[in-house]
């Protein structure tokens, strides 16, 4: 089954217009820009040269507790996207590298699962554009 890419994003985002999400295993698209893995497991199968990555930030992804404890179950999925998301409010660093990726250009997260809705690169990228459109706010009435 194909994977899905997320392309839909807020107009008020404007660093996170070229921000979607790609299996690994898909061919590497011309619109993906910066291609970041954000697994904290090598997914199987890949080579590197296969995944042609210009980043693997091991650190974005859920801590290895929550990884387990979500084990993909869709049962667990609201539960995981808040664990997740504190997670990312706990790691500005990493969040921030990514922020400034995507104001450099296009920005593809890419994962393994073969769930394209249930991941951890879909909470990240509504994270990301959500973080942008309260930056734009911000900004707007300052």
């Amino acid at each position: 089954m194909p994977a899905q890419s997320d392309t839909h994003h807020s107009p008020s985002a404007a660093h996170c217009a070229g921000l979607q999400t790609r299996r690994i295993y898909e061919a590497p698209q011309p619109t993906d820009g910066t291609r970041v893995l954000v697994d904290r497991l090598w997914p199987r199968g890949v080579s590197k040269e296969r995944a042609a990555l210009d980043l693997w930030l091991k650190d974005i992804a859920p801590s290895t507790e929550l990884r387990q404890w979500f084990g993909h179950d869709p049962a667990r999925w609201t539960g995981f996207c808040q664990r997740y998301r504190a997670e990312l409010d706990a790691n500005p660093a990493c969040v921030e590298q990514l922020e400034t990726l995507a104001r450099k250009g296009p920005l593809t997260l890419l994962f393994g699962a073969r769930n394209t809705e249930q991941n951890e690169a879909v909470v990240l990228a509504a994270y990301l554009r959500e973080r942008s459109a309260q930056q734009n706010r911000t900004n707007r009435e300052t």
